[in-house]
């Protein structure tokens, strides 16, 4: 039986912690079921896209065809794809990031069944076959008779904890450290995971107070080592040029934040007083992750992918410079990336969300939670006072342990890319 699976996603988060998971249980189960199927990604425009989308969503084996997000709205509206693609009689749509109304309108186009993963709300429920809610709550907002179009599977970033033996295992890998403090292997060091971010509107201000947080905890516990994962949308120069006063303006607003790129074979940024910090190029990072004492780390999709693992973390919101934060979610985001006038709005902005946002919780972990496990720190941050935060960690092991404890305790349910997988199949059986 020919038959076509179209998943709809959006941004880099999502295709890494949804596309990639349900796309792997997606061929087991169609194995399983003896269907021969297709499957093809179809982008939407994202405001936190990094433009490199479309080459990781085709870098996944399973994938069979990707479009890119600048072709999407002509898709929409006209059935046309960029490459003209044709599509099998059978059919299912799956929603994994973007709108869900984009799932009603291409499978009323392509006359194919309709599933949409709905992880905090369902919308259109009126007109979608099936619903794969992350939690009850999700389906107790729903009308009664609406109920049973609802399975109930989990938590698909709880997957990542599932799935750190793709990660290179780390049994003997070694981080080259210090000036001269030569090879150590991961087992026996103290490791601290740098996470500034994969886009220009974090990296401008997370780089620099990473490396300058790094060089103020190594001066007091040389012992511990540093890695950056560095995202498979982001490309080594392009991370070197924000350690860079010449290339990056936001420099001088920390102490130590400067380094230089070193290309070998395990690639790292050194600072003047001989600071290495490894770059960890390999994705998923999740058995790195795992080996961290202490994440230090930006807001998004990460965050979700450090609390899935268990791993201890310091949330680091800068506003040194007001305008250089242009990296918000929906309508603050799109206004602040306007050309000519995004800096004035991203001002405004931020400013707005540091007065009115007081209380609010960014990490995804302390949103699972609806309270604060991993610390968020928002506001001028200054690398002495984020280091002495760390610091004190590291030197109580006992809090990290609390933080790990509480941090498995609000993880999702998992399982949940299986149970999407079964569900699509199943409506595939019953349009056959």
């Amino acid at each position: 039986m020919a038959v076509d699976i179209l998943i709809l996603s959006n941004g880099p988060g999502e295709l890494a912690t949804w596309v990639r998971p349900v796309v792997q249980a997606l061929r087991q189960q169609l194995g399983n079921a003896d269907i021969g199927a297709r499957i093809s990604v179809v982008l939407s425009p994202c405001p936190h896209a990094t433009g490199k989308e479309a080459q990781i969503a085709s870098s996944y084996p399973e994938v069979d065809r990707v479009q890119a997000p600048e072709h999407f709205f002509r898709f929409l509206l006209s059935g046309k794809t960029a490459e003209n693609w044709d599509w099998h009689k059978t059919g299912v749509v799956l929603f994994l990031g973007g709108d869900q109304f984009f799932t009603v309108a291409i499978g009323k186009r392509l006359k194919y069944r309709t599933v949409i993963y709905a992880e905090w709300d369902a919308r259109w429920y009126r007109w979608i076959d099936k619903f794969a809610a992350m939690k009850p709550e999700v389906v107790a907002k729903i009308p009664q008779k609406y109920a049973s179009k609802f399975t109930v599977v989990g938590d698909l970033i709880a997957e990542v904890g599932n799935r750190k033996s793709e990660s290179k295992n780390l049994a003997g890998a070694t981080f080259t450290g210090g000036a001269g403090t030569g090879a150590v292997p991961v087992q026996e060091t103290e490791l601290i995971g740098l996470l500034p971010g994969s886009k220009a509107a974090k990296l401008a201000l997370g780089v620099p107070l990473c490396v300058s947080i790094a060089h103020s905890i190594h001066r007091i516990r040389p012992q511990t080592r540093f890695v950056i994962p560095v995202a498979s949308t982001l490309d080594l120069e392009t991370l070197a040029n924000f350690a860079k006063a010449d290339r990056n303006p936001c420099l001088h607003l920390f102490e130590n934040a400067s380094a230089e790129l070193h290309l070998s074979e395990k690639p790292f940024l050194e600072t003047p007083n001989g600071l290495q910090i490894e770059l960890w190029t390999q994705t998923p990072a999740y058995d790195l992750l795992s080996e961290c004492s202490l994440c230090l780390t930006t807001v998004g999709a990460n965050t979700a992918e450090l609390g899935s693992l268990a791993v201890p973390a310091i949330v680091l919101i800068p506003t040194q410079q007001l305008d250089a934060m242009k990296a918000w979610d929906g309508l603050p985001g799109l206004l602040a990336n306007l050309p000519l006038v995004g800096s004035v709005f991203a001002t405004v902005i931020n400013w707005l969300i540091l007065q009115l946002g007081k209380g609010k919780l960014y990490a995804w972990p302390n949103i699972w939670a609806g309270e604060e496990i991993v610390p968020e720190l928002i506001g001028k941050l200054e690398p002495e006072a984020v280091a002495a935060r760390a610091i004190d960690y590291l030197s109580h092991p006992e809090k990290l342990a609390r933080m790990r404890d509480r941090l498995r305790g609000v993880r999702g349910e998992s399982g949940a890319a299986k149970k999407i997988a079964e569900l699509v199949c199943k409506q595939l059986i019953v349009d056959s």
